[in-house]
């Protein structure tokens, strides 16, 4: 509804936009026959194009089958990686001449469990039939052209699957372990030293005690320029100008519903005379008067004390029938209650162990026969009788109602005819705490009557706290007028002046669709990407509840990261390497003793360390710490450690070297398993990552 306001509190300004979007578009069209970007294409694998037509074609099917489920961009980033992967290996397939010919095509159909399984394709003796499978796919050739084609798309998965299959399996046979790995392995694991140590954390220096300069963070970022590499990214900010009800609209709604209390006068039309309408306290009408009156239709369902709005439930639930409540805000909608009438025990907690059969609407656990299904009920019926405690356990081990049985068979707040007929009749007519045998179409029950709730039937007239017209449209201008001065003036300042709430928003990517605080904005991201926005540029956008006025504020290109967009992760990196240093100078040629006196911390110990997990108690992890005892003897003192979290002396106090092995080929086989589980993901993101790849996606979509 606001938005039709907004339509046509705006209308001529819109036609006189619209009449210039569809100009644009034609003008644009005589000069381009591509349209958008010009773009036929969506990217470029090593030298190979994906068409933006076949792409787009894919991104709509796929759309289809996820539904509300998943976003555009989402659907589209998973369409994309599926085709850089096939075409990456198809490459490596053309490349080793990897290929499935039609004569291997069975076999891979074969291979094909959702195939192979299915009784169509199948022989009396429930085996796979090449020839009930080809008469079929030739019977869709000459019948089924449609369904032909669904076919040759899966053939064609099929075959990619297998040649995959193939490809990774030659990588696999190439993967292994030698036993000199085996045997590296084995004493990273089992080598053991135990030792004393001394740690000067880096947290008691100062970080003013260093100085990193910005030409030393440009120096480490070239050092190590695979790790700050960058895409482009984008830096915004925002204030957002929420479309709610004002003051005026919640006391305009609270009024309108305290009219409809009591009886007015309206004029009759057709009599000529006035009429008295009764109103909500005494109409005797209330489905009518609620329909009327309301934005949500009546319900005539019976409710717990549970069920009603939790603030006012006790309010409600006690009052007397007849008794009026409200007007009562209950979140965003202003309501209006009545009692209409009250029900004892009309709602019930029961739990039930089910036994069925074969023929019943349920799935039984094993083949069994009515009668034996009648005989198991009674048996655990009678355990029931004779530890009701069991009930739960009892329904976990026997009940074949997936839905209740991992819960103790538990159902509650159950109404009046929710159940079967059977079912339903037993726990309304038997007191709480009965336990019976009840059979219905899904077989025997047995069901304990937990508790039973009194319940009450409320009318409500509901309206939505919706802002009116004069809201809208005063939101509209007070947007505008933001958006205007902050065009002509400072950002920040005249949101300052204003009192309004900065968002800032930093490293945008191109394919980002959703927006902190905004939720899904597509269109502020194509905005701050276009090549014909400047920083500092400011435009309004339309969200679902309102308004967003942005400003972009920065711009990062592709490449290596600058020093300052790096520096927060650099930083901590340097002042740790200084400070190590530091430390060093200040404590060299100090023994243990002196060097934990001298800096007031203790000498601690940690036991069996190892190479494979090391980790020392009180220090965290440090493998450089654990690795230079390693290369000590016991009794022999280190000098001073640059570890990962300060500075580190230490003594070895005992040191055990596991005993040698006649063979390591047990070790060397586990570290081949586990390079060979590696192997597929390493080698793609290798291919992946050698590939020269071209994205055009955050200008298509």
């Amino acid at each position: 509804m606001a938005v039709l306001e907004k339509i046509r509190s705006r209308s001529v300004f819109l036609i006189i936009v619209i009449g210039l979007a569809l100009f644009a578009f034609v003008i644009s069209g005589v000069f381009s026959n591509n349209g958008g970007t010009g773009k036929t294409t969506v990217g470029e694998v090593n030298g190979e194009s994906i068409s933006r037509q076949d792409f787009a074609f894919k991104v709509e099917n796929m759309s289809r089958r996820y539904g509300a489920n998943a976003s555009t961009i989402q659907v589209v980033n998973q369409v994309w990686n599926q085709e850089v992967r096939d075409i990456v290996l198809e490459q490596q397939f053309d490349e080793l001449g990897i290929n499935i010919e039609k004569d291997q095509i069975l076999n891979v159909v074969r291979a094909n469990p959702g195939i192979a399984s299915n009784p169509n394709f199948q022989n009396e003796a429930g085996v796979f039939d090449e020839g009930k499978f080809i008469e079929f796919i030739a019977d869709l050739k000459a019948n089924n052209p449609m369904g032909y084609e669904q076919w040759k798309m899966q053939e064609d998965v099929l075959i990619n699957a297998s040649k995959e299959q193939s490809y990774f399996n030659l990588i696999k046979a190439g993967v292994g372990a030698t036993l000199k790995e085996g045997e590296l392995a084995y004493h990273l694991e089992n080598d053991k030293v135990d030792i004393k140590y001394v740690q000067i954390p880096y947290s008691t220096v100062a970080d003013s005690a260093v100085t990193v300069t910005t030409s030393e963070v440009e120096a480490y970022i070239k050092q190590h320029e695979k790790e700050f590499t960058q895409e482009s990214s984008r830096d915004i900010r925002y204030v957002f100008f929420e479309e709610k009800a004002s003051d005026a609209d919640i006391e305009e709604v609270k009024s309108s519903l305290s009219k409809l209390l009591s009886s007015s006068v309206v004029y009759n039309q057709t009599t000529k005379e006035n009429d008295t309408v009764a109103g909500f306290k005494t109409t005797t009408d209330i489905a009518d008067f609620v329909n009327r009156n309301s934005d949500v239709k009546y319900d005539t369902t019976f409710v717990t004390k549970a069920q009603l709005p939790i603030a006012f439930a006790d309010t409600l639930y006690n009052m007397s029938v007849g008794e009026v409540f409200g007007p009562y805000k209950d979140g965003n909608f202003y309501k209006l209650s009545r009692m209409v009438a009250k029900k004892e025990g009309g709602s019930v907690k029961a739990s039930h162990i089910l036994i069925s059969y074969e023929g019943t609407g349920a799935q039984p656990k094993e083949p069994r026969t009515k009668e034996e299904a009648k005989a198991l009920a009674e048996d655990v019926l009678s355990k029931v009788k004779a530890d009701p405690s069991a009930f739960a356990a009892l329904a976990l081990e026997f009940s074949e109602d997936p839905g209740s049985a991992t819960r103790g068979g538990t159902y509650d707040n159950i109404p009046e005819g929710q159940m079967v007929p059977e079912f339903n009749d037993y726990i309304f007519d038997n007191k709480t705490g009965s336990v019976g045998l009840v059979e219905t179409d899904f077989g025997f029950h047995i069901i304990k009557i937990e508790d039973k709730y009194d319940v009450v039937r409320v009318a409500t007239i509901v309206r939505g706290l919706e802002p009116s017209e004069k809201s809208i449209s005063d939101l509209f201008n007070e947007t505008t007028t933001f958006e205007m001065a902050s065009i002509d003036g400072d950002f920040g300042e005249t949101a300052k002046a204003g009192d309004y709430t900065i968002r800032p928003v930093n490293r945008l990517n191109g394919l980002d669709e959703n927006i902190p605080g905004l939720g899904n904005q597509r269109t502020i991201v194509q905005w701050a990407f276009n090549l014909d926005t400047k920083v500092g540029a400011v435009k309004r956008f339309s969200t679902t509840s309102g308004y967003a006025v942005v400003q972009l504020t920065g711009k990062r290109s592709e490449g290596l990261a600058t020093a300052q967009d790096a520096s927060a992760r650099v930083l901590p990196i340097l002042r740790k390497q200084k400070k190590a240093a530091l430390i060093m100078k200040n404590n060299s040629g100090k023994s243990m003793d002196e060097l934990a006196k001298s800096n007031d911390v203790s000498v601690k110990a940690a036991s069996e360390l190892t190479m494979k997990t090391p980790t020392v108690l009180g220090a965290g992890r440090e493998p450089k710490v654990v690795g230079v005892a390693m290369g000590l003897s016991e009794g022999e003192q280190s000098g001073l450690i640059e570890g990962e979290n300060g500075v580190f002396m230490l003594t070895v106090s005992k040191k055990a070297i596991a005993p040698s092995l006649e063979s390591y080929a047990t070790f060397a086989n586990t570290q081949k398993t586990l390079n060979r589980n590696r192997s597929n993901f390493a080698a793609y993101s290798a291919l992946e990552e050698m590939s020269e790849i071209e994205d055009y996606r955050a200008e298509l979509y």
